[in-house]
This record gives C-alpha cells, sequence and structure tokens, in this order.
C-alpha cells in the first residue's frame, strides 16, 4: 500500500486564526518535506537555508510567498522555488486557512 502523507497529516492541520501549525511529511538523509497550514493572518517568518534548496507547493487557498524583501500571492496550485540563501517566509492574507509543503535538499548537515 502506498500512504499520502499529505492526507494522513490533514487531520492534525486545523490551526486558529493567527495560528501556524506544521507537520513533518518525510524525512530521509537527504529530504525533509513538512506540511504548513496557516490560519487567516498567520505568518511563517522569513528565515534562509545557506546550504538548502527549498521548494514551496502551495495546496489551498492563495499563500502570500516572501522573498528577499518582496511578496506576492501564489495561488493553488502553485510551485515557487527558493535557492539557496534566499531569506523566505510566508503569510496568510486571506480568511481562510491556507496549506503549503516546503520540500528542503539536501538536509543541512
Amino acid at each position: 500500500m502506498i500512504d499520502d502523507e499529505y492526507t494522513n497529516a490533514l487531520p492534525a492541520l486545523d490551526p486558529d486564526e493567527g495560528e501556524l501549525e506544521t507537520a513533518e511529511l518525510v524525512v530521509s538523509d537527504d529530504v525533509l518535506v513538512k506540511a504548513f497550514a496557516l490560519g487567516p493572518g498567520a505568518e511563517l517568518e522569513a528565515h534562509e537555508h545557506a546550504n538548502s534548496t527549498n521548494v514551496f507547493h502551495v495546496l489551498e487557498g492563495t499563500v502570500t510567498v516572501l522573498r528577499n524583501g518582496e511578496s506576492e500571492a501564489i495561488d493553488a496550485p502553485g510551485v515557487v522555488l527558493h535557492e539557496r540563501g534566499a531569506i523566505h517566509g510566508a503569510r496568510n492574507d486571506t480568511d481562510e486557512t491556507v496549506t503549503f509543503t516546503a520540500s528542503l535538499c539536501p538536509l543541512p548537515s
């Protein structure tokens, strides 16, 4: 049987307004995939991974993606690449919960 890790994690991702909830979907020697659910007004603060590429997959709603001081609303389905060292984050400017995954590879050592 093939497990859908995202579907399995969804019941635990139910944030209130202003809250951010996460679930680790895949953790291996070379990749990390996390799910993020942002309630209305919630934010994943901008940060960087100096030695890893990070990819957001917007799955539900419209996520405001932050990168290097700029922001842009990305509708689901959407994919956003953050090159190594890019300062990136996300914000929910809507009235609904939004979800996305972030894939990080390689894992920081």
